[in-house]
């Protein structure tokens, strides 16, 4: 038998996902996971992705990752005049969010991608908090010191008056937008504006060849941006969220319900000191990404170059914060607009806004006295407004329709837009911005829940954080997301949900003020969850579930419930508390690579071709496994651990959440312990059988990704053998059987064993090694599966979730769009997807069968099935 030449292999694996995992460079962190098809050309095999598109304009600020915005109502003359605009070149810095936002959302409902699945162990969540920033408003003496030392150092920061960042900002706001052709006069005027407005001049000439140069203003900039313990570090989720909040709540209302709010500690002095210094960090950055832009554009049009140890300089001293405030750059200038306006007069009492979009527009009134609150030498009046306010609006009626949230066809959708034209130049809030002084330490103002206690015992940091905050009408949760002003990563999902609720006074009458945004609630009828949720996760499977931007909108409500948040408890599985940070298997490039190699690690120049067998999981030997039908009996959550008050006892035992919700209106919200039970019915006996598993472990389901089956070649084998016995590439072979080809080859070193799903029911006690050990040698076992080696066993359980699952879909009825297969798992005769299935509809149709059945089988799939295929999956 002769082996297979390197082109052999090429056109056997044409079609098949690669998986890597490789470094971006110096001082990028952890690798970046990736997904290629390195042996076809076709772009519709190159562009099958583990994840759903971006469906709305609105949501585009969910990763800093390249995407394309899949918007289901775009104007397609906007949106290429949009593209124009945006043609030119411009700086792409290597930082984005971790786990990439895109990869979250993975083609099966409640499921995470290959990329994801990786950086979930060094995901930014896992950062411990930015040392001195705490707080909103007070900070470290450490903190004061170094912004002092910064405003009196000789090449540091000149004393910027708080008109002059707000003019510079509209002033960057228009270069930003308009096409701006490179002229050489450029980078003289940007200088002068720099180092006699901005900055002190450089103490030494940086470059003798120009002096005047971008690459000096560059320089000077990333150097008073990367200093420490001065700025907001947005590479931490928490600031990425609490941006909005520092920037548009109002210490001055003392709303004393908002638990995230302003705390006792944090003055409202405090609160201006510390926006005068998040606008001027604003300001240095998009300094930066302005002749960052021109630079890289003066490179693309050949009137600029950037020689490479400048690159190299660059990378090693813009560290990760100033990465992420070139994205809060970026983010600014693409959504908020600037404008001074005329100052109000001054009415004897100020009167509420209207409308929940009223107090979108903030309005600051600068003064020169900032050290009171004093307005009889009242300065210009500047509004920070959002772009495409009609934009985010849309963007959230298209949430709310997505979860089928109540009455959001015929009350809901119609209220945001009558907001919408409410909307004109706001109320003035009367904030005026403080300039630096130094002041006392404050209490913790935490949007991330409680402060955390010193005498708590150590655990390891969860990869998906727990996020508490207070909701009420108009707040700085809406406003970020109205003016689009959201940095990349999980927040998005937040702030869609947040600003759903505030702006549905009956949703938040009946749910209460509080709310615990990465866990989940019941509204009238209908359970939400987030996807950071255990809960979210499994009943994405089930019958009539959506799942939309992090959030899961199901039928399945727990018993007994009524309206109102609830939080469950979960521990992360002891091999994943392990490898976390540098302990993650993402670090183990080669590891990674070598173990999901088409060829399993086996020597490129001595492969055969009964190296590989085609696998399948439903062929059995002896005994046919039963027909089951499976249905959800119930959710139900139970009480042994309360999230406000952590006493338990001997004398209080686990009760039903059913008697626990007799108690009106609790203040909190509760910790509850989850689990599911399924009636499990063997249709040939007629015998049901009742199963309750616990929703105890903080596990995720990765999805599969989709591959095309190659054309090149016809596979030859003997009816009695497992392995391949020919390859033809010339497609005219006559030997033997030709096998049906469903997908890829497997090289015989990734051994396995298959296991039914009524056989796993009988051994639910048993571990994983059991499963394994038990059934590696076991005769029933499928047919096709090989024979393990002694010192070999099998390393992969597969969990049978097809054979004796009645329907099972036919060709012509799998859906051909990833997107259509997230938001419903019935089956549904309406029109409407004909324009979605064209994207997809060619690769499709290529794409063998168990493969799509994977990527949409809860369509026609038991809802049990589906959920113990994943967890095996997972294990």
């Amino acid at each position: 038998m002769a082996t297979l030449t390197e082109s052999d292999v090429e056109k056997l694996f044409s079609g098949a996902p690669q998986y890597f995992a490789r470094s971006e460079g110096h001082y990028t962190g952890a690798p970046h996971p990736s997904v290629a098809f390195p042996w076809d050309e076709e772009l519709e095999i190159r562009d099958l992705t583990d994840h759903t598109q971006i469906e709305d304009k609105a949501w585009g600020n969910v990763t800093a990752w390249p995407h394309i915005t899949r918007d289901v109502k775009s104007d397609r003359s906007a949106a290429q005049r949009a593209t124009e605009a945006k043609r030119r070149a411009h700086f792409y810095p290597r930082c984005r969010e971790r786990p990439n936002m895109l990869s979250m959302f993975g083609l099966e409902k409640g499921s995470v991608g290959y990329q994801a699945a990786l950086e979930l162990s060094v995901a930014d969540a896992l950062q411990e908090e930015q040392w001195g920033f705490e707080g909103l408003g007070a900070r470290l003496p450490a903190v004061v010191e170094q912004r002092q030392k910064m405003l009196t150092s000789k090449d540091g920061l000149r004393h910027v008056d708080e008109a002059l960042i707000m003019e510079q900002l509209i002033k960057n706001g228009h270069r930003y937008s308009e096409p701006h052709p490179r002229e050489r006069r450029v980078s003289s005027e940007l200088y002068n504006e720099l180092f006699l407005h901005i900055l002190h001049p450089p103490t030494k000439v940086l470059d003798h060849r120009d002096p005047y140069s971008l690459a000096v203003q560059i320089m000077a900039l990333v150097k008073v941006l990367a200093a420490p313990n001065m700025w907001i570090d947005f590479s931490h989720v928490e600031w990425r969220i609490r941006l909005g909040q520092l920037l548009w709540d109002n210490p001055a209302e003392g709303d004393g319900e908002d638990g995230a709010s302003i705390k006792p500690g944090d003055s409202a002095s405090d609160i201006h000191e510390e926006r005068y210094w998040l606008l001027l960090q604003i300001l240095l950055a998009c300094e930066l990404l302005i002749r960052l832009d021109a630079i890289t554009e003066g490179e693309e049009l050949g009137m600029e170059s950037i020689r490479p140890a400048e690159i190299h300089r660059f990378e090693k001293d813009a560290n990760k914060a100033v990465k992420w405030s070139l994205i809060l750059a970026r983010v600014w200038l693409e959504n908020i607009e600037v404008v001074m306006t005329e100052p109000a007069e001054r009415a004897g009492a100020q009167e509420k806004p209207s409308g929940w979009l009223a107090t979108l527009t903030k309005r600051m009134s600068l003064t020169r006295d900032h050290g009171s609150h004093s307005h009889h030498g009242r300065g210009p009046v500047y509004a920070i407004k959002g772009k495409y306010v009609q934009r985010q609006v849309d963007g959230l009626a298209h949430f709310a329709r997505r979860l089928r949230w109540p009455e959001a066809e015929s009350y809901y959708v119609s209220k945001i837009s009558d907001n919408c034209r409410s909307v004109a130049e706001g109320t003035p809030l009367n904030t005026p911005l403080a300039s630096p002084s130094t002041r006392a330490d404050s209490r913790r103002s935490s949007y991330f829940g409680a402060p955390k206690a010193d005498a708590q015992p150590h655990r390891s940091p969860s990869r998906r954080g727990k996020i508490s905050t207070a909701l009420h009408a108009s707040g700085w949760l809406s406003k970020s997301y109205v003016s689009g002003l959201m940095l990349p990563g999980e927040g998005l999902c937040h702030f869609l949900m947040a600003t759903l609720l505030e702006n549905d006074p009956e949703a938040l009458s009946r749910l209460g003020p509080m709310a615990n945004l990465c866990g989940g609630f019941v509204y009238s009828g209908k359970s939400f969850w987030s996807t950071a949720c255990i809960v979210g996760r499994v009943l994405a499977a089930g019958k009539g579930a959506v799942e939309c931007m992090g959030w899961i909108s199901s039928d399945v409500t727990p018993q007994g419930l009524g309206d109102g948040w609830v939080n469950v408890e979960v521990e992360e599985t002891p091999e994943d508390s392990l490898q976390v940070d540098k302990k993650a298997r993402i670090w183990g490039k080669k590891a990674v690579e070598k173990e999901s190699s088409v060829l399993g690690g086996a020597d490129p120049s001595s492969v055969f071709p009964a190296d590989f067998i085609i696998p399948f999981e439903n062929v059995y030997r002896d005994k046919v496994p039963p027909v089951l039908d499976i249905e959800l009996k119930a959710l139900s959550l139970w009480a042994p651990v309360d999230s406000v008050h952590t006493t338990p006892t001997e004398d209080h035992g686990i009760t039903p959440m059913s008697d626990l919700s007799k108690v009106t209106q609790p203040p909190q919200i509760h910790t509850y312990a989850a689990n599911v039970t399924f009636s499990v019915t063997d249709v040939d006996t007629e015998l049901t059988s009742e199963y309750t598993y616990a929703l105890a472990n903080d596990i995720n389901f990765v999805t599969a990704h989709p591959c095309v089956p190659s054309t090149h070649v016809k596979i030859m084998k003997s009816p009695s053998s497992p392995t391949i016995q020919q390859v033809d590439l010339s497609g005219s072979g006559a030997v033997g059987k030709t096998a049906s080809v469903v997908g890829h080859p497997l090289h015989k070193n990734y051994t396995y064993t298959v296991l039914h799903l009524s056989e796993l029911l009988a051994k639910q006690d048993f571990s994983l090694e059991s499963l394994l050990g038990s059934y590696s040698s076991a005769a029933h076992r499928p047919t096709l599966t090989p024979s393990p080696l002694d010192d070999h066993a099998a390393k992969v359980l597969v969990v049978d979730c097809i054979t004796g699952f009645q329907p099972q879909p036919q060709e012509h009825e799998i859906p051909l769009s990833p997107v259509l297969s997230r938001t419903d798992s019935n089956i549904s005769g309406g029109g409407g997807g004909g324009s979605l299935e064209g994207a997809l509809e060619s690769a499709s149709k290529k794409m063998h069968s168990e493969t799509r059945r994977r990527q949409f089988g809860p369509t026609w799939r038991s809802w049990r099935g589906r959920f113990v295929q994943r967890r095996g999956g997972m294990r």
